[in-house]
């Protein structure tokens, strides 16, 4: 008996299939098996079977749920068991049972086969074969298919556009037309599915067929959504009208599709300077991307060598040249400088660049017998730019680090921490490719100490040349009292930097010409850089948008319009829901309290303090990167975060009105 999720949600036992009715029920059900292997929390739960209106009675309907799937497993022999954990449910499956794991697996295997294109495209098309139409169809869930069903389409539009990349590559082109007319018109709106047809049609021998198709993509996209075409696409008309031959040639980079992928800010030339990537699931968003859209599951593309793309399930390393590649990754070397990619458009934060770089290329403390390796904090409120910045300075450093540069995603894509353990394996596996040459790696969003410490015991001579960066929300004070190493804190930009960041991203003419409105918006955003990045991408999709009447509509609602409304993950709300869905519910309620309060309750810090809040919890939040440095008084809560605070109880209290 297996679960089919790629299409409408069905229980299938050999060739039989039952298709499931619409109901409650389904709705649970798909709910657990998106997230399988997980726990999934009571309230995603509720919200995924009622929406964000729940009824009173949720809690308890929700375990009548259950028991209903229950039973409707045991009627048709299904031996998986829906399992209560903490706070949730849990579903256990497997790749043989569930076909959205057997879908992510044979990617996997896919990846692992990019030096054969052949051996490649038969099993990215044997993975494609596991779709069977409309995506949850008899599911009447508005939250699974406003957050779930576009991530999971996402997946597979990747897989489509690998397998017509490999067929140009390898000269197929008639082969590709076939899937690329369907896939455009399918998807109009995704602009490398017509450059691969243009593409196939030029080198099938139909240069004015090519043409045609060209003119017609160009007037959809001004018409429809006002932009031009893209460079690549400019580029290939260009081509075209030429003359020139465009192939075969080998196949491409593969992107590396390894399960869920987590997108990576150095991925997204959306993404820009300090503001790090746009929060969100992970991996790290491209529209911008340089690949794919994403939210929560954008694609990774393969990294320069000594990189590492990072996925839900780790770290897949790529060595620099001359290191051999790590066990089980499926990735060789290739003829690169070893650095991680570049932040596109990166702004700002030149001073902690450049200490940053310093640090990291300092030489080692002369007397130092035990090869420590050396460890740079960068800490900072989520959406504060940490991992920008260190990928940054990693490209500074780069000629430093003959070994590579590893770069390893801490947290999973649904925000769980990954073991110390787990890491530790791709970890070792990557240094001991990298040899005894110097090598950087980079642990970005580090959740506690105790993931950190044991990848910072001493290795010998080998681990002499290792340089550390972590990044974390937390001040992880106890690791640098028993570890050592620098810290280095960021707050908000200042005013020059958030107006460079809108010159950068928006371009010098469109903010020149309203420099009044510009430091309008910015200042509506806190300065904050994710709410910058998130501002800048909604204004580069609305070209004639003047910026004096963007700055009159955000500033009704900022906080509601800090959003991308076609990915809502990218929202400065779901970045600080996220970030207090991490705390301690003690802590979580103790903040609640001081941004709804008067500024006196984070300015009273008396050793005996019997107030509300104790100083102790206070210093805890600030820890956690929730409290900002003062003035007035030793704290202060970022203006944006303070409203959002409050609006959230703001709605939490009319919902208790209405039950």
């Amino acid at each position: 008996m297996r679960f089919q999720l790629l299409g409408p949600l069905a229980l299938a036992d050999g060739p039989d299939t039952v298709v499931l009715q619409p109901s409650k029920p389904a709705n649970l059900l798909a709910a657990l098996l998106l997230h399988a292997n997980s726990p999934v929390s009571a309230e995603y739960l509720q919200r995924a079977i009622w929406g964000e209106e729940q009824p009173a009675t949720a809690r308890a309907a929700l375990q009548t749920c259950v028991l209903r799937l229950r039973r409707l497993f045991s009627k048709h022999g299904v031996t998986t068991s829906i399992d209560a954990v903490p706070g949730g449910y849990r579903i256990t499956a497997a790749p043989p049972t569930l076909d959205l794991l057997g879908f992510r697996d044979r990617l996997r295997r896919a990846a692992g086969l990019d030096r054969d294109p052949e051996a490649e495209l038969c099993a990215l098309r044997d993975a494609l074969s596991l779709w069977q139409g409309s995506l949850l169809a008899n599911v009447r869930s508005v939250v699974l298919h406003r957050d779930e069903v576009p991530r999971l389409a996402e997946e597979r539009l990747r897989a489509v556009e690998r397998v017509c990349d490999l067929l140009l590559a390898l000269g197929r082109c008639g082969e590709a037309l076939v899937d690329l007319w369907t896939a455009t018109r399918l998807h109009p709106g995704h602009e490398r599915f017509h450059e691969q047809l243009i593409e196939a049609l030029y080198r099938s021998g139909r240069q004015s067929q090519a043409l045609a198709e060209y003119r017609r993509v160009k007037g959809f996209l001004l018409e429809e959504l006002g932009v031009d075409p893209s460079p690549s696409l400019r580029r290939l008309e260009l081509s075209i009208l030429r003359g020139e031959d465009l192939g075969p040639a080998a196949p491409s980079a593969p992107r590396i599709i390894r399960g869920e992928p987590v997108a990576l800010p150095a991925a997204q030339p959306g993404v820009v300077g300090g503001a790090g990537p746009v929060p969100g699931q992970g991996v790290v968003p491209a529209p911008s991307q340089g690949v794919v859209p994403v939210p929560a599951a954008g694609a990774v593309p393969l990294p320069a060598p000594g990189a590492v793309s990072v996925t839900a399930e780790g770290a897949a390393y790529v060595p620099a040249p001359g290191v051999a590649s790590v066990p089980g990754q499926g990735t060789g070397p290739i003829p690169a400088q070893g650095a991680l990619p570049a932040v596109p458009h990166f702004t700002g934060r030149v001073a902690e660049a450049a200490a940053l770089a310093a640090r990291l290329t300092a030489a080692p403390p002369s007397g130092a017998e035990d090869h420590r390796p050396l460890a740079v904090l960068v800490s900072g409120a989520p959406g504060i730019g940490k991992s920008a910045l260190a990928q940054h300075a990693a490209r500074l450093v780069r000629d430093a680090f003959p070994g590579g540069q590893l770069l390893v995603r801490m947290t999973r894509a649904d925000g769980e921490p990954r073991s110390a353990d787990e890491v530790a394996v791709d970890v070792a596996a990557a240094l001991g490719a990298a040899g005894e040459r110097r090598a950087l790696l980079i642990l970005d969003d580090v959740v506690d100490a105790d993931q950190v410490r044991p990848l910072l015991t001493p290795r010998g001579d080998a681990g002499a040349g290792l340089a550390v960066v972590v990044t974390s929300r937390m001040g992880l004070g106890g690791l640098i009292a028993t570890h050592g190493g620098w810290v280095q804190r960021l707050t908000t930009f200042t005013e020059a930097e958030s107006y460079a960041l809108l010159l950068t991203a928006l371009g010098a003419e469109r903010v020149e010409a309203e420099p009044r409105a510009a430091h309008r918006l910015a200042a509506a955003c806190g300065h904050f850089p994710a709410a910058l990045r998130i501002l800048t991408a909604r204004l580069l999709t609305r070209p004639g948008l003047r910026l004096a009447d963007a700055a009159d509509w955000l500033g009704d609602d900022p906080l509601a319009r800090l959003t991308l409304t076609d990915s809502p993950d990218h929202s400065v709300t779901g970045l600080f829901d996220r970030a207090l869905g991490r705390l301690d519910p003690r802590l979580s309620e103790a903040f609640t309290r001081l941004a709804q309060g008067p500024p006196a309750l984070l300015a009273d810090r008396g050793p005996d303090d019997e107030g509300p809040v104790p100083e102790a919890v206070r210093e805890q939040l600030a820890d956690a990167g929730l409290l900002e440095d003062g003035p007035p008084g030793p704290y202060r809560i970022h203006d944006l975060l303070r409203a959002h605070v409050r609006r959230t109880a703001r709605i939490r209290d009319r919902r208790t009105e209405k039950v």
